[in-house]
This record gives structure tokens, sequence and C-alpha cells, in this order.
């Protein structure tokens, strides 16, 4: 079916860029233990001295504690999140799904990000593996590790290597559709155990390996006993009990979930690392304006935040808005180069070939105005994004190029292509509500301003609309916007948004209009395998020019790390390359 679209027009545009803006302008005048483990076989790394997971020397934004009577909840905290868990299970978590978060504070991976950036610390295995201390083989290929002694899960049962080759097998096993086991099945050849080192064969070399597969939530791992004890493994079928409990060696045990409402984690004392200092309950809050409320009068300590509206909490006694970094998620407008024009909204007159045409793209790029949607849509808490590599990124430097707002060269761009006398029209799926529609609102004037022959027309859905539609194929719009997935490593980001048979390339058909398709898959693919960092950065940094002059999207901005909490909050920080919420509670004390 067909999508209903909503047409805006120039005046409501304006008005709400206006309002957004007024906003911002109205805001700014507005006053751990070290363990090391010795491996059983002399093939294994060595033990790494890098603090376990729950390192609180990490930059914080506020240490010094307040008098208790000024903290609200003491001994607990409260965290508003926007949506609930569908599964709890690491076997049947999608990715980018509410149950990353329990699982993240709940279980443990081998290896673990830290809290400063993207480096990554020892977690159950005593040692990130490395060519240097030998976890790595020389064909980057297999991958050794050291499993942690003395590790204790939440039913008392003890952690071996043998038990984390269950837990990824059991992933493999199970293959749940709605999981995220396809990430292992894709790369992993074989698992095995040496002595007390968890073995992992590849079928090729992947760069991104450790720090987008082994830190990933199917690669959690699960006690062996526990899972026996309540429905074992069973091909293809989900396990009940794990869907929705938990057991792991992580900081903290569930206390219970009590769904659409809340979910409580309790400090679990036999942790092996540096306990957490806080119980957690996190609270099922949707609505934006209730979370803020919420976090005025200090029932939350912390709450999901969005750029549209921190202009309601600046400046507000008690509370700190931490945006130090970026997130890992740039806003995208995806211009379709597999346009059907009998599938295409009434009224759109946009050819099938419209954006085979690089100029096209180019003139898209040039004509956007970037100003307004990072001051408006995000508040001024965000950026533009060099053309392809978003800040914080692996290979991201401050000199590479990205569009800038040129209407000179976008009107020259559209009259070389032959559409500036004629003009077009065409609609832009959205999500309603938020930073998308905004951009999609500013896309709309930046085009209907700079000549009155271009209309565009924001076509404003519910989100279960919009997803139905960004999955369908062929995709019935000639556009669409929403933000990229929040990769760890530029090998999967390219592998799914620039490559030209990849996720997005085979949807879009990127094909019908990359000037040297080859040559750019040839390079995204001697990327994800080089085992040599110094040459990835140089291959991503010349497929950031060589995107520049034949972009496959429009980048209206990222946003940065943000997060509203109270004040009193002691150690605060967030990782984007952790799960969403992008918080390590076991981090925290107030």
């Amino acid at each position: 079916m067909r999508t209903r679209t909503n047409r805006f027009s120039r005046f409501h545009l304006l008005l709400i860029v206006a309002v957004v803006l007024s906003l911002v302008a109205a805001a700014c005048s507005s006053d751990d233990s070290t363990e090391t483990s010795a491996p059983s076989a002399t093939t294994a790394p060595s033990s790494d001295t890098t603090a376990p997971s729950t390192d609180t020397t990490a930059p914080s934004t506020d240490t010094t504690a307040p008098p208790d009577d000024d903290v609200n909840n003491p001994g607990v905290y409260v965290h508003a999140a926007d949506d609930d868990p569908l599964s709890l299970d690491p076997a049947g978590v999608a990715a980018g799904e509410a149950g990353e978060t329990i699982i993240l504070q709940t279980y443990d991976r081998l290896v673990e990000i830290g809290p400063g950036g993207p480096d990554l610390i020892p977690g159950l295995s005593t040692a990130v593996p490395t060519v240097e201390n030998g976890g790595i083989s020389a064909d980057g290929l297999t991958y050794t590790f050291p499993i942690r002694e003395g590790v204790t899960f939440h039913d008392g049962s003890t952690l071996t290597a043998d038990v984390v080759k269950f837990s990824w097998d059991r992933a493999l096993e199970m293959d749940l559709p709605e999981g995220n086991s396809s990430i292992l099945a894709d790369l992993v050849d074989s698992t095995s155990v040496d002595g007390n080192n968890f073995v992992v064969t590849l079928k090729d070399r992947n760069a991104a390996f450790l720090n987008s597969v082994v830190t990933a939530a199917v690669a959690s791992i699960v006690s062996q006993e526990g899972v026996e004890a309540n429905g074992g493994v069973v091909a293809g079928q989900p396990n009940e009990f794990f869907s929705s409990d938990v057991i792991g060696s992580g900081p903290y045990t569930l206390g219970a979930w009590n769904r659409g409402e809340n979910i409580q984690l309790d400090v679990f004392d036999d942790y092996w690392g540096e306990p957490a200092k806080l119980d957690v309950r996190i609270e099922q809050v949707p609505d934006d304006d209730v979370r803020t409320l919420g976090l005025r009068a200090g029932d939350f300590d912390s709450i999901e935040t969005d750029p549209t509206f921190v202009t309601d909490i600046e400046g507000a006694e008690g509370v700190t808005i931490f945006a130090e970094g970026w997130l890992l998620e740039p806003v995208h407008i995806g211009l379709n180069l597999d346009i059907r024009e009998d599938l295409l909204p009434d009224g759109d007159t946009v050819p099938a070939d419209f954006f085979h045409d690089p100029r096209v793209r180019r003139a898209f790029n040039y004509a956007f105005n970037y100003d307004n949607f990072v001051e408006g849509g995000l508040s001024g808490q965000g950026g533009v994004v060099p053309h392809y590599l978003p800040q914080g990124m692996l290979a991201y430097d401050d000199s590479l190029p990205r569009f800038e707002t040129d209407l000179a060269e976008a009107e020259r761009l559209f009259t070389e292509a032959g559409w500036w006398d004629d003009g077009f029209e065409m609609t832009v799926l959205v999500e309603e509500g938020g930073i998308f529609e905004v951009a999609g609102l500013v896309l709309k004037d930046s085009l209907e301003s700079l000549n009155p022959n271009f209309r565009i027309n924001v076509a404003a859905v519910v989100e279960v609309q919009f997803d139905d539609a960004h999955a369908a194929v062929p995709f019935e719009y000639a556009t669409w916007i929403k933000n990229a997935d929040p990769f760890a490593d530029p090998a999967a980001l390219f592998a799914a948004y620039i490559h030209p048979d990849g996720e997005w390339g085979d949807v879009h058909k990127f094909r019908n209009g990359y000037q040297d398709a080859d040559g750019i898959a040839a390079l995204i693919e001697e990327a994800a395998v080089s085992v040599d960092t110094d040459r990835r950065v140089e291959i991503y940094q010349e497929l950031t020019q060589l995107l520049f002059d034949d972009p496959m999207w429009v980048i209206p901005g990222n946003e940065k790390a943000l997060m509203a909490h109270r004040s009193w909050v002691q150690n605060f920080t967030m990782n984007p390359l952790w799960p969403r919420p992008s918080l390590k509670f076991a981090l925290f004390d107030k």
C-alpha cells in the first residue's frame, strides 16, 4: 500500500524553522583493578594490564559529591528511557534494540570498548589480542583469547573457555532471524578451546572483527548451566527464559522487568571487577516532555535526550548537559537511483534516472542549508560531517572535504544538468517529529528558495509507516531521511552505505551512478581486511575525497554525544560506541 503523503506549504516550512531557530536564540540569551591471569597455553597473548570495563578513570563532567540530603533516590540510579526491550537474550536481541542496553549492563564480552573512546580493553579475556602479543596469527585469521579465571555468573556457575565456546556456538545454532547472529556466521569459520584459551578462526581477514563483532551483544557470554537448566538450545527457536531473564557475569543482575513501566537492575556483589555502586531503575517514559519535567524535578538522574528539546533543559537548576564527543549516526538524506516512476507519490515528476547524474547529486549537497539544520534541528549541538567519515571514527580528520552551502555552485550544476529552467517536483519521506522532519523541511526550504521551479513535498508519517516504507524493495520514493546505524568501525559503515553492492548500494542501485563503482568497491574491500591501520586510514581518506566528488547521499549533520543528567551524578560519561543510551551505569555514583 502506498504511504499517504502530507504536503507542507512553504509558509509551514518557514514557520517551523523560524520557531526552532527562535528557541535556539532564546537559549543562547538565557542565563579499576588490574588482573593478569596467566594463559594456560604458550600460544595465547600475554596478559594486558589495562583496567577492565568498569574503569572509572574516564573524563568526567562532574566529580564533586553534593551533600546526601541534596540527592534524590540515594542508592539508586534512575534513568528515563523512551522504549522497552523486546528481548534480553544476547542470541535474540536485534542490533540497536533496547534490549542491548540491559545486556550491556548484565553480561560481559571477551573484550570491551573502554569508557574514554574507541580503544578496546580486556573483558572476560585478560588481554586484547594483537599480532604483537601473539593473540592474532600472522595471517590475520586466528584470534586467541586467554579466559579470565575466578569469574562467577549470577547463578553461581564458573566461567571457563568451554563456557565461552558454548555461548558463541549457542547463538550460531539458534540463528534467530530477529537476532544478530549473522555477524558471527558471516565471519567465523570455527571455534575451539586450547587449555584456558578460546580460539576463533575466521573465514577471511576482517579488520573490524574485534571492535564490531567481539564487542557486540550477540557475542556476550551466558551461563552454560543456566541455559541447560532453562530450555537448553533449540535451533531456530528463541529461549523463553532468556528472552525475559538474565544469567550473565556482568556488574548487575536483573531485579525485575515490569514491562512498559520499568526495569530494575541490582548490584552483583560477586562481580569479578570493580563492583557497581548504585542499583539501577530504568523507567519507560516515551513522552519527551514528561522526561524533561522529571529531570528538572530530580525524579530522574538522566534521561534519553534529543537536541530538539535541549532548550527546555539548558540552564535548569541542578541539571548538566553532557555534550562531549560525537555520535556515529550522521543524518542521511537518501538519493534513490532506482526510481520506479509508477510507484512515486502523485505529483512527483522526477524521472527514473534523475539521480544517475553526479551533477544533480552534488547540486543537492550544495543547495542544502547546513547552518539552519545544525543550529535549528540540532539546537547547535552538532556539526557538518566530512563526506564520508563522521567525527570520532577511525580515519576522521578535520581537514577532510565536506559540503558547505554554495547556492551559485548548486545553480550552475542544476543548469548544466538541464533542470534549472524546467524544474521538478518530488517527495521526501520522513518520520514525523524530531530532527528528521526538520531536515526534510530544511531541504524543502533550501531547494524552493533556490528556484521556484523546484518543489519538495515532505511526507511525514508515523514510525511504523516509515519503517515499512523504508524496508520496501523497490523503494517507492525518490528520497528519505534517517540517521545511519552507529557502526564502531568504518568497514561496516562503508560496506552498508557506500559499497555499490552493499545494503543500500543494492537497494538504491549505486552502480547506476558511480563513475568508478569497481574502484570504490575494491578500496572498501581492501580496507575491510587490512591489518595495517595506517593503510586503512589512507584508504578511507582517499574514499572520502572520491565520495565528495561522487556523492550518493546528502549528510545534513551529525549530533554531539548528548545526555542531560542531574549535577549530583559523579563520574558521568557516555560512549556512542556502546548501545543506546550509550551509558554504563556501573561507572556512576551520586
